[in-house]
């Protein structure tokens, strides 16, 4: 019972590396965290504890117990995010648990990197589902409970601002992530019209670099270029204490929004003590605002459509 006084946070794809951060964080910042990806195991069998946390002995178990022996509040819960039952039974389980939803996450991402020659057809399909499907299937689940929820709550995406360098060298990839940053958009253009002013849905993406299992796979051994997963749990946890208004549909940048709120020291998110990580994006990015006509015509609602068929 005392964790329903906390507010409940969902983190979707928190089994290692940037997701098991942000879950040991805002457990630290008073969050019950609901801690979900698809691998699991016995924690209590993993020798040393805790494990590397960007190796295959980090799971959702394992960060469950992390935050538990911290004196934190998690519970761990299975999700395959390609499956919508799957995602439907984390969302009830999540409830059952908790009796809330105030925080969802989004960090579940499956990643290739290749021209679209070079990406095959299954590789596509997985990227589309696991990132671009699974963020919409995880949202369409937890609607309900925001809703009984007041509409009061906070979405978090990891998905980029949307510019043309981003595509290059990755399409495939870059048309499922540049999709979840068109969901925020669009969310937050929903929510507004609909007059929900506590809801609020965010994207961020890593202005550097971050030390993770995807980075090592990439570039194994290159440490001074990258910044601890810190930088993005600050950022975030920074994005959740901000008014609605100045968060909802926008597309950040970890280090470029820690800024705004003030912060100036970024040394001590480098993983070698005095480097200065190389930045991975651009200084500036395209504004996707345009003039908008006086009359925008009539505004097409299938549902209506639909039941005006009935």
């Amino acid at each position: 019972m005392a964790a329903l006084k906390k507010p409940v946070a969902l983190i979707v794809g928190a089994s290692r590396g940037i997701g098991r951060q942000v879950a040991i964080d805002l457990a630290q910042n008073g969050y019950a965290v609901v801690v979900s990806a698809k691998s699991s195991s016995d924690a209590s069998k993993v020798h040393p504890f805790p494990p590397d946390p960007n190796s295959p002995q980090s799971t959702i178990s394992t960060v469950e117990r992390e935050i538990r022996e911290a004196g934190g509040n998690a519970i761990a819960v299975t999700v395959d995010t390609r499956d919508y039952a799957s995602i439907q039974r984390m969302i009830d389980q999540t409830i059952a648990i908790y009796g809330r939803l105030d925080v969802l996450i989004y960090n579940s991402g499956a990643i290739w990197w290749a021209s679209v020659e070079k990406t095959p057809m299954k590789r596509f399909q997985l990227m589309q589902r696991v990132n671009v499907e699974g963020l919409y299937g995880t949202i369409q689940a937890a609607l309900p409970h925001f809703r009984a929820n007041n509409w009061k709550g906070r979405v978090i995406v990891v998905s980029p601002p949307i510019y043309s360098r981003f595509f290059r060298g990755k399409t495939a990839y870059a048309m499922g992530k540049v999709g979840m940053s068109v969901l925020t958009k669009g969310l937050a253009m929903d929510w507004e019209r609909e007059g929900k002013t506590d809801m609020a849905i965010t994207s961020i993406w890593p202005a550097t670099a971050i030390q993770s299992a995807a980075t090592e796979n990439m570039d194994p051994g290159n440490t001074k270029d990258l910044r601890k997963p810190t930088i993005y749990s600050d950022a975030i946890l920074a994005m959740l204490q901000a008014p609605v208004p100045s968060v909802n549909g926008c597309l950040e940048l970890d280090e470029d929004f820690l800024r705004k709120t003030g912060v100036t020291d970024f040394e001590k998110y480098s993983i070698i003590p005095g480097a200065r990580p190389r930045r991975i994006m651009p200084e500036e990015f395209p504004n996707l605002a345009v003039k908008e006509q006086a009359d925008e015509g009539k505004r097409v609602d299938s549902i209506k459509i639909r039941a005006s068929k009935m």
